[in-house]
């Protein structure tokens, strides 16, 4: 990690770009949207265009509108009450993105989506081509949760998260972050006055982790450790991230000019298969099994698939084919991946040798519990 650096930034050489823009960052201090900003971001977005780059923008601001035009002054705590919010402000935009791009001769597109949309492996790769067709075309995507419809995703960074699966689902080259906050510190600087700036630092660096924290802006939902995790999630299908305060005057476009602002992650972890990135950005899995140290071992050094035998215990119901995480006898996930029996078969045939299953259950569907093609370590 450094403090500085004369590099030029990673977006500079970026063809598709994710733009992940927070809540702070459209709204009036969360009386509702601020139009001019949403026009300035509209622009930068057209000069990008201009340039023949493709951007999607992940956008967040629905509840903020929603709570401006419902006369709510206090973010509601029932669930939906939010969703409401969100439905009511969707709309408001949705309209403001359109007139914003309209004067810059650029269409604009809606995409609402949850994480079960892309845990769902047709509806995937259908919203993969359906952006793709969008970036043909010209059209520049606006994306944002489906706050409306979820059950328990209106969290703490959920648009980060969203950033990261958008970027790794189109195969962008960066995720750009834009905050209210300069980049990342290595303590909070609204609490240490001697914090220092990090300017650049690899995805993935555990100290990263340790030293991101605390809460976002009160409008948002998102704090630091989220875009952190955000921009390690998205170094595994290669694209870099940047950090940066949408407060910046033309922060989009100087990006691109290779001016270095805010804290830039660079993608140093290996790269998984577009299969393999589909199981890593599972959020939500079925269950988990526990491992012993053989079988981590077989995992994360031998590259082999998992055997029942390596199993010592199971969690959760799930069916043959759902996403299951391994885990080690410390509960650290190791690894994820399709399993080939029910949470009741493995639990018959855990700690067998595989030539035991057919004797065990009747018949034998596959030798190993999770083969290695259908797994991802983690």
């Amino acid at each position: 990690m450094s403090a500085e650096s004369t590099a030029v930034s990673v977006v500079s050489n970026a063809q598709r770009i994710v733009a992940k823009v927070g809540s702070s960052l459209v709204t009036n201090e969360g009386r509702g949207l601020d139009r001019a900003a949403v026009a300035h971001w509209a622009a930068q977005i057209a000069a990008l265009r201009k340039q023949g780059r493709q951007v999607v923008l992940v956008s967040s601001g629905a509840i903020a509108e929603g709570m401006a035009r419902l006369g709510w002054r206090k973010r509601p705590s029932v669930m939906h009450e939010l969703q409401a919010a969100a439905a009511v402000g969707q709309m408001g935009l949705c309209q403001a993105y359109e007139a914003a791009f309209a004067e810059h001769g650029l269409r604009t597109a809606q995409i609402l989506l949850t994480h079960e949309d892309l845990a769902d492996r047709h509806r995937y790769l259908n919203a993969r081509s359906t952006l793709f067709a969008l970036l043909r075309l010209g059209v520049v995507p606006i994306v944002n949760e489906n706050d409306t419809v979820v059950t328990d995703e209106i969290r703490l960074g959920d648009n980060d998260t969203l950033g990261a699966l958008v970027t790794n689902l189109i195969e962008a080259d960066t995720l750009v972050i834009l905050t209210d906050q300069r980049g990342l510190y290595d303590s909070d600087p609204r609490k240490n006055p001697d914090a220092k700036f990090i300017s650049h630092a690899q995805a993935g660096d555990a100290a990263l982790e340790a030293m991101a924290g605390g809460a976002g802006s009160g409008i948002g939902t998102g704090g630091m450790l989220t875009k952190v995790l955000a921009a390690k999630r998205a170094a595994h299908s290669g694209a870099h991230t940047v950090i940066a305060s949408g407060r910046e005057r033309d922060v989009l476009t100087r990006l691109a000019q290779g001016e270095c602002i805010g804290s830039e992650l660079q993608a140093a972890l290996p790269v998984w298969s577009a299969r393999k990135q589909w199981l890593a950005d599972h959020l939500r899995l079925r269950g988990r099994v526990t491992l012993d140290d053989g079988a981590v071992q077989a995992l994360l050094r031998e590259g082999k698939s998992l055997l029942p035998i390596g199993v010592t215990a199971v969690d959760g119901e799930f069916g043959r084919g759902d996403v299951v995480a391994c885990v080690d006898s410390e509960g650290r996930e190791c690894a994820r991946g399709l399993i080939n029996y029910s949470a009741a078969d493995t639990r018959r045939i855990l700690r067998q040798p595989s030539s035991q299953i057919a004797r065990i259950l009747g018949s034998m569907t596959e030798p190993e519990l999770m083969h290695r093609d259908n797994l991802v370590v983690l």
